[in-house]
């Protein structure tokens, strides 16, 4: 993989001998041939900078076709467009808050059904599949509770019940989990996150694992239009060449910084799946390359919140993950905003919940910012007396 993501056939223009993929800005394409048009005629449709994208994430995932969109919804929610009035789609139930929003809000106007459900209960999975299930969706490790989902396990459940498999790849990329090679029929990514890395561009990725199916969504890419401009491609391709140090650097990060917030008085939860209690660690280990850079952690409640964000300095309070700087995010007002209350507290998504995505700092730097601001926190007393026995 490492050397995957530098030795492509985009890897240099065959044209110029160029070491940066060209950027086409073309809309449009003159036909050389008025009964027979050459390979691109509108760039909706196909443009040389966005293939050489798809070309790339198509390979890095092993799939048959790989397609760019103007953002991660816009891939998720042209590639729920497969489905039709009267069937069912079943979701992981603490999913992004934008894909909540897409199923539970827009797919229901169309006469589209849908079921959350705990993914990591393959038992759950199998009770809540209906004769008129066609896609099972699953995020893995999950945004933001980080809980994993036996890869292979679903896709049994949904080859037997003759469902798709869409999986959100977001959170570890092809350089930790391969979805694809586990069985799963579609990728996604928000290549906003750690595929281009740098918090500058906005773009989805969307990946098949057979040609007939990559086929069918692009049409709908065509169709419906929301392709991703050139020059963010170019972006994302930049990034991608430096994934692999950049995600291994932040994962270790992530792993150190996950055991120091777990043995602090005021931080009553810890989730990652590399801390070895984690309940998904031992299926992570299996099915995953690695654990990620992402993790979340709960304080007593949002006041805590609100005092622990006042006095870090080194992440950045934003909205999104995946970047060179750490970023803390607060999942209620942000990822998950549009989700109603009750839905986050009966999932656990918390007024005490933050999620942290682990940038190239010095791990011991973000440490010592933690260390400095949780000393601000109150911690409650019997949850400080459980921690110290």
């Amino acid at each position: 993989m490492q050397t995957k993501l530098l030795h492509n056939k985009h890897k240099f223009d065959s044209e110029t001998g160029a070491v940066s993929v060209p950027i086409q800005h073309a809309s449009t394409f003159h036909q050389m041939d008025f009964d027979s048009f050459g390979k691109y005629d509108y760039s909706r449709s196909g443009n040389p900078t966005r293939e050489a994208l798809e070309q790339a994430i198509a390979e890095l995932e092993g799939g048959a076709r790989g397609l760019a969109f103007s953002s991660g919804m816009s891939a998720i929610s042209t590639s729920f467009l497969l489905l039709s009035q009267g069937d069912h789609v079943l979701v992981s139930e603490d999913v992004y808050g934008g894909t909540f929003r897409i199923v539970s809000e827009v797919l229901s106007r169309f006469g589209i059904e849908y079921t959350f459900t705990d993914m990591t209960n393959l038992h759950d999975v199998a009770s809540k599949i209906r004769p008129n299930t066609k896609i099972i969706y699953i995020e893995t490790p999950s945004n933001p509770l980080l809980k994993v989902t036996d890869i292979r396990g679903i896709v049994k459940l949904a080859k037997a019940n003759n469902c798709l498999t869409f999986l959100d790849n977001t959170f570890l990329t092809p350089a930790l989990q391969r979805p694809l090679e586990l069985g799963v029929d579609v990728v996604l990514h928000s290549a906003t996150k750690f595929l281009s890395g740098h918090s500058d561009v906005v773009a989805g990725l969307a990946v098949a694992r057979d040609a007939e199916l990559g086929n069918k969504l692009y049409k709908l890419q065509n169709s419906f239009g929301a392709i991703l401009g050139v020059q963010d491609c170019w972006l994302v391709l930049r990034g991608l060449k430096t994934l692999h140090v950049r995600l291994e650097q932040s994962t270790a990060s992530a792993r150190k910084v996950a055991e120091y917030l777990s043995k602090q008085p005021a931080v009553e939860e810890v989730y990652y799946p590399g801390l070895t209690y984690h309940p998904g660690y031992s299926i992570q280990r299996y099915q995953a390359d690695g654990p990620g850079a992402v993790l979340s952690f709960r304080l007593e409640n949002e006041a805590a919140v609100r005092t622990l964000v006042q006095n870090v300095k080194l992440p950045v309070f934003a909205v999104s993950l995946g970047a060179v700087e750490t970023i803390l995010s607060y999942p209620a007002k942000m990822s998950h905003a549009a989700m109603p209350k009750a839905e986050r507290d009966a999932r656990g998504i918390t007024d005490g919940l933050l999620r942290l995505s682990v940038g190239l700092e010095k791990a011991e730097d973000l440490i010592k910012d933690f260390e400095e601001a949780l000393e601000k926190v109150p911690a409650k007393k019997a949850h400080y007396l459980a921690k110290s026995r």
